[in-house]
């Protein structure tokens, strides 16, 4: 029996030349300090790209387009338009020229219309969760209608809303005129005064559903001892909600407050389903006002200077609202 012995030069050069023989290439070993750390910035690279793409470079392209005079006739080759400094903002702001005070005037509209849609919203949700609390017979039921506005595609919606706000034929004027004789005549809804009625109408249906749905998860954290233990104090149901419920709700009404707003503030879709391209001045939101004086004056640097304003608008708010929130959270903390 003979025994083969390999030298030991002979296994080194086997394992130096085993890439050109077919074996398998070993990768440089990345350290776990790097591996772990930049695990996460892996995962957000799409979420950043996306942002990137979608909101960031948009936003910053509508920056600069509002310092040129971007308008029908350099609309071929937006890099042409001479640069115009500060004169669209100046434009904006003037107040005693038409078109400052058209804004001014979209802005008040706005205003009232976030503030009451906001409020009835929040106030609908919150009632409804607080009065679907209780265990009864048909309460999913009621829960899922209500849900429906929400699940509803908001163009959908809309136009369902504009078919019954129709003066001849619509079953807003069929019920308040013909059926409950509310009413002289039929009315208006989708043109004059009542147009801002509608758009709130519209826009709280389409709304609350939201509201009632964060505020029903937030009660579900509430401790059902409490609401016991002042029953048996003799607490009755209006002081439960004002000594549990909505300190409670605290922290949630804050965020819920706050997307409500910024959501309204900008609403788009509702004032242009329900009254197209040009709405009504009762109705005039200050982002159909944009669309505007961009897409039908073709003034773009007009458009883009009002859009920079209405972004510092609302991130001031929301910095005074959260600083205000924060302090009055760390005060009850306290």
């Amino acid at each position: 029996m003979t025994a083969t012995v390999t030298p030991p030069s002979a296994q080194a050069g086997s394992k130096e030349t085993s890439g050109s023989g077919g074996a398998r290439r070993r990768l440089p070993r990345i350290p776990d300090r790097i591996r772990r750390g930049g695990l996460p910035y892996l995962l957000l690279l799409p979420a950043i790209l996306l942002e990137l793409l979608i909101h960031l470079i948009p936003m910053a392209v509508g920056i600069v387009v509002s310092f040129r005079k971007l308008t029908l006739f350099f609309i071929r080759n937006w890099g042409q338009a001479p640069w115009s400094g500060f004169d669209n903002y100046k434009v904006a702001v003037d107040f005693d020229a038409p078109i400052g005070q058209a804004l001014l005037h979209s802005f008040w509209v706005t205003c009232a219309f976030t503030i009451l849609s906001v409020g009835l919203c929040w106030l609908f949700g919150t009632v409804a969760a607080i009065m679907l609390q209780e265990t009864f017979r048909g309460r999913g039921l009621l829960r899922a209608i209500f849900l429906i506005p929400y699940a509803l595609p908001a163009y959908a919606a809309i136009i369902t809303w504009a078919f019954m706000f129709q003066h001849d034929n619509g079953l807003v004027n069929h019920v308040l005129h013909d059926q409950l004789g509310l009413t002289d005549k039929p009315s208006f809804w989708l043109i004059g005064n009542n147009s801002f009625i509608a758009l709130v109408v519209v826009s709280v249906w389409k709304g609350w559903p939201f509201a009632f749905l964060i505020i029903m998860a937030g009660l579900q954290n509430i401790p059902r001892d409490l609401y016991e233990a002042a029953s048996i104090d003799g607490a009755g149901m209006w002081q439960q909600i004002r000594k549990i419920t909505l300190p409670s709700l605290r922290p949630v009404n804050q965020v819920l407050v706050l997307v409500l707003f910024l959501w309204t503030f900008n609403d788009f879709n509702t004032p242009f389903v329900l009254f197209g391209k040009s709405a009504p001045e009762a109705a005039d939101l200050i982002s159909i006002h944009i669309y505007q004086s961009s897409f039908v004056t073709w003034n773009f640097g007009s458009g883009s200077a009002m859009s920079v304003l209405l972004l510092l608008f609302l991130l001031v708010v929301t910095a005074i609202y959260l600083l205000l929130t924060s302090r009055g959270r760390k005060s009850a903390d306290v």
